[in-house]
């Protein structure tokens, strides 16, 4: 039966990443300009809103639909292939890691987000420019895998 849905697994897993990746490169974005305002001010209030959204709403569900739909997908690619060995590629090796960091990335988002809502917040907006660019750089080494090396 998993067979039979591949296409539509790869098609969800596809939108889970855009969702899940949109947050990831968003959230940072929001953090940069809350370092800016004046805790307890107008912009202060409704950067934490909009942070609890993106972060509960949109990041959150994407990222584990992504993982449930990645899982089913390697389970639907083992049945395919005939088998588990076609996963001792050195790539997925790279392709897992890669996804796991991603996934660190986003818990480094979630512990910020706890810091904002708290008024606690000891990071500059510089670091969060920096950690902007992570989840493309890890995008960078996943989809050349993904769509090169393991078709």
């Amino acid at each position: 039966m998993i067979l039979e849905a591949y296409d539509w697994l790869r098609a969800l897993h596809i939108l889970a990443i855009i969702a899940w990746m949109a947050g990831l490169l968003y959230l940072p974005r929001l953090y940069v300009y809350h370092c800016g305002a004046t805790p307890g001010g107008e912009l202060d209030e409704t950067l934490k809103i909009q942070e609890r959204r993106l972060l509960k709403g949109i990041m959150n569900p994407s990222m584990i639909a992504a993982w449930i739909f990645g899982a089913l997908l390697i389970w639907s690619n083992a049945e395919r292939a005939g088998g588990w060995e076609v996963f001792g590629h050195w790539a997925w090796t790279v392709k897992f890691l890669a996804v796991i960091a991603m996934t660190g990335l986003h818990h480094v988002y979630a512990l910020r987000f706890k810091r904002f809502q708290a008024g606690t917040n000891d990071w500059s907006d510089k670091r969060y420019r920096i950690l902007n660019e992570m989840p493309f750089v890890l995008a960078l080494i996943i989809v050349p895998i993904v769509v090169v090396v393991l078709k």
